[in-house]
């Protein structure tokens, strides 16, 4: 069993690296070999599946396993062609290649909507269901979302697809997965599948994806189970891997169970590191560069950024004003250090009076407001972007949930960059992130973890200035935009009814800047971004 995930329309790699771990897996005996849904393609696939020539490419890859499947039969996720006029003209499939041909078909039922992947828009449901008889076993064959409608409990789905398969007597199941990274969702998994078993007292081998595809980030945690429920193995999470089990070992396992440590912060940080990786690599990209203000989220990112493509491939810019305070300074230029990464120290105060001196008689009558802190930012977006674009590094970008969801951010200025490394964190969590990382060793001084957050943009400049306290502001957000709950039952919780509402206002105003910010790495099950899809114009909580 093998868990892999590749760059979308990378075939030739993609089939490279298949055939080796069937090769490997042949070399250790096996009979069937699985890789996850839509392994081919790449997951999710998106409008290339209206490309009828990624399609075609997508059969031909097929049909290279297919001629190996000799001494090994591969279970493999590709679209396949529907050759009814009417519905979808693809469907989500499971090929069984063996004997050196397609051997059966297995499409996936259950189309999910929901925020990673549209699936309706492209594939037709299936509406029949046979298991796969090979080698004297009856193999129940099924798609992701198809073992989550357990007994048909969901009532948008008239039909369980195991249901109809456990008709039928199978020996067990293999489902063939893409299932996104959240830090919840690794647990929840478990629960599905023990759910799974419980009701159909069968043992089930369960392939995920590993890797990154742009925003998601696939963990893969591959998992067999036991026909008792018990978790017989679970594989690593953000690693490929390929293990070989003896079925009738599964199945009369009593005793083992082998799972996996889900610590959140553990979980979040690897895959902040893959995420970062996988989108350079799959780009032809290898350098990075960033702002180091000396502040609490520049300092998460340098270290994910650092430990993700190295210190040779990530440049810092220290870019102090007047209003820079000195301890934030010393403490960037200490990171840097720690990291053993590249920097560079511009000072702006003469590029800010400048634009000063320029607008002078434009601003003439006015005072100094968020006008003159936004131009600060945005010349640092400038020099970074100046920077990018001369040596070709990508600018990530370092802003959080928290402040994303409120519009505490400059467009153009910190809000730039290709991609947003931390943007599903809120504050509160950047900052146990930050902990997590000097667990071992302080990697990010101390002070810049325990000093009060600030923009630093005016004199004195604290975030409470502007905003609640994090730890208030972030259980009002976690419960609005995780939770999907309205002001109505928010107030009920305990919160203050004008905060709730001014929080919520926040968020829904500012709705114009997320919808122009850089894709966002997604560790929660609600990211913004392809994750929460509101409109920009809206009145609720106007």
């Amino acid at each position: 069993m093998a868990q892999l995930n590749y760059h979308i329309g990378n075939f030739d790699q993609n089939l490279q690296k298949m055939l080796k771990a069937t090769a490997d897996a042949v070399e250790q005996g096996a009979d069937i070999i699985v890789f996850g849904e839509l392994a081919v393609t790449g997951y999710p696939p998106r409008d290339f599946l209206e490309f009828d020539d990624f399609i075609r490419k997508s059969e031909a890859i097929v049909q290279e396993l297919a001629e190996a499947a000799t001494d090994i039969a591969i279970v493999v996720g590709a679209p396949s062609r529907n050759p009814v006029v009417e519905g979808k003209d693809l469907y989500n499939t499971a090929y069984f290649l063996a004997e050196g041909k397609v051997y059966a078909k297995a499409h996936k039922a259950l189309l999910p909507t929901y925020d990673i992947f549209d699936e309706y828009r492209y594939f037709e449901p299936a509406n029949e269901f046979n298991v796969v008889e090979y080698k004297g076993k009856r193999i129940a064959l099924t798609v992701c979302e198809d073992i989550w409608n357990v007994g048909n409990e969901n009532p948008l789905y008239v039909v369980c697809p195991l249901d109809e398969l456990q008709k039928q007597n199978p020996d067990f199941v293999l489902n063939l997965s893409a299932s996104p990274f959240s830090y919840r969702h690794a647990r929840e998994r478990i629960h599905v599948l023990q759910a799974n078993t419980k009701r159909y007292a069968l043992p089930m081998f369960y392939v995920n994806h590993v890797g990154a595809q742009t925003e998601i980030i696939f963990d893969g945690g591959s998992i067999v189970m036991s026909p008792n429920g018990k978790v017989f193995d679970e594989l690593p999470y953000f690693e490929e891997a390929l293990r070989i089990y003896d079925l009738e070992e599964v199945i009369q396992n009593e005793t083992q169970e082998q799972q996996q440590e889900k610590d959140k912060m553990t979980l979040i940080h690897d895959a902040l590191v893959l995420g970062i990786k996988d989108y350079f690599r799959k780009l032809g990209l290898r350098k990075a560069i960033l702002g180091l203000s000396g502040g609490i989220d520049s300092a998460v990112v340098v270290v994910l950024a650092q430990r993700a493509l190295g210190a040779e491939n990530v440049r810092v810019l220290l870019m102090p004003s007047q209003f820079s305070s000195d301890h934030s300074i010393n403490d960037a230029r200490q990171l840097a250090q720690n990291l053993n990464v590249q920097y560079d120290v511009v000072f702006i105060e003469d590029i800010y009076k400048s634009f000063e001196q320029v607008l002078k008689p434009h601003f003439a009558g006015t005072h100094f407001d968020v006008t003159e802190e936004n131009i600060q930012a945005r010349t640092r977006g400038m020099l970074l972007m100046a920077l990018s674009n001369k040596f070709g590094h990508i600018l990530l970008n370092t802003s959080n949930k928290s402040e994303g969801a409120v519009g505490y951010g400059t467009l153009y200025g910190d809000m730039a960059g290709g991609l947003s490394v931390i943007a599903d964190l809120y504050k509160t969590e950047v900052y146990s992130l930050a902990k997590f990382m000097n667990k071992d060793k302080e990697v990010i001084p101390e002070h810049i973890i325990i000093k009060p957050p600030s923009a630093e943009l005016r004199p004195d400049q604290k975030d409470s200035d502007s905003l609640p306290d994090y730890g208030i502001l972030d259980k009002i957000l976690y419960q609005y935009i995780e939770e999907r709950q309205g002001p109505r039952e928010i107030i009920g919780l305990g919160f203050d009814e004008a905060l709730v509402r001014r929080v919520l206002r926040m968020v829904n105003k500012n709705e114009f800047k997320r919808a122009q910010v850089a894709p966002v790495l997604r560790v929660s099950s609600k990211a913004f971004g392809m994750g929460r899809r509101m409109p920009i114009v809206g009145k609720y909580l106007a």
